[in-house]
């Protein structure tokens, strides 16, 4: 499979499911280095380019659930390939600066997206659709097995795993999950729900992580500290935190219901239309208008589409369009296409 077929398809945690309601995916991330070897940041160039090559050759020997694993040089890849990874969450936006002696290692469904001297010289990341922390922990410790029957991890009994940060020793796990919290904004409650959670050990970021926006109304929650902490600790406190989010997004909606449901109408009404029939769509607006008509489907006042929610959003950046279209996009073109892309997937409806 090619560079191309492999990065243009969509990947497994955006593919529509009807059943996917506020949680929209769930992460997993284990962080590894290897044994008596520097952490990424303090290599010289030629002991990372080695570092990489070890790494690499083990990658591409494992196969996973019947799927290989495809390693992607960072120093081969154009800069909106890269772009299109960081929008699809296979790689991060920091890595995606880098170049040297680095790269991704990613499953064709794309479940599995593993980077090679990232902060450490392994993020071993699982990403799936909805809430399934625990299936995500299951596929990321088998591919961690895998990995450590073929390389000496960097390991302390007493402290656990080794890693460049220190809010990742211990089980070196980060969980999160992407919420789609569009009631809870509008009803002015986000800021009390969400403020409530940094006492509470876990972190709440925008849609591309620390220092980005909630577009879309789109939140990442993700745990703060590994040390002294069990894996099944670590989920189960997320698992409970993500139910009573959920529980205060569902009494969210029913109060735009009960209390506005002309106003609420119109909203998610005006968002359909403009994704039906404008000519130029920035990001922002995108964004805007397609968490209006995914709340309107989910309270039964919109008729549904084939496109999934998730599909949408990441194929509408400008990274995504580009790389489809094969033609550099900005400014009103880049606008022009966008409207153009969503206006034909809202063609497409149900039944």
């Amino acid at each position: 499979m090619s560079y191309k077929e492999l990065l243009t398809k969509d990947s497994y945690w955006m593919q529509h499911n009807e059943d996917l309601s506020i949680v929209l995916s769930t992460r997993v991330r284990l962080a590894r280095n290897l044994k008596d070897i520097s952490f990424p940041h303090a290599l010289t160039e030629e002991e990372a380019k080695k570092v990489e090559r070890q790494i690499a050759g083990t990658l591409e020997q494992i196969n996973i659930e019947g799927e290989k694993l495809t390693y992607l040089p960072l120093s081969e890849l154009t800069g909106i390939e890269k772009r299109v990874l960081t929008e699809k969450h296979l790689i991060s936006p920091d890595f995606a600066q880098l170049s040297v002696a680095r790269g991704v290692a990613i499953s064709e469904s794309h479940k599995i997206a593993i980077m090679v001297n990232e902060e450490d010289h392994l993020r071993i990341q699982v990403l799936l659709p909805g809430q399934k922390l625990r299936q995500a922990l299951t596929l990321a410790s088998l591919i961690d097995d895998k990995i450590e029957q073929e390389l000496d991890y960097a390991f302390k009994e007493k402290f656990g795993y080794l890693t460049s940060c220190p809010t990742n020793v211990g089980t070196g796990l980060r969980v999160s999950v992407m919420v789609h919290l569009p009631a809870l904004v509008m009803t002015n409650q986000v800021q009390q729900v969400l403020g409530a959670l940094a006492p509470l050990g876990l972190a709440v970021r925008g849609l591309y992580g620390e220092g980005s926006k909630a577009f879309g109304n789109i939140y990442q929650i993700s745990n703060q500290i590994t040390l002294g902490k069990s894996e099944e600790d670590t989920l189960t406190h997320l698992e409970a935190v993500t139910k009573q989010i959920i529980d205060c997004e569902m009494q969210a909606r029913e109060v735009l219901k009960t209390q506005s449901p002309l106003i609420t109408q119109d909203r998610v009404w005006r968002a359909r239309g403009i994704l039906e029939n404008a000519r130029l769509l920035s990001a922002e607006e995108t964004f805007s208008v397609l968490s209006d008509d995914r709340l309107g489907i989910e309270m039964d006042v919109l008729p549904k589409i084939s496109a999934g929610f998730v599909s949408l959003l990441i194929n509408s950046l400008q990274g995504c369009l580009q790389y489809r279209s094969d033609k550099p996009l900005d400014g009103n073109f880049l606008n022009y296409e966008r409207a153009n892309f969503l206006r034909k997937m809202y063609q497409r409806k149900d039944g």
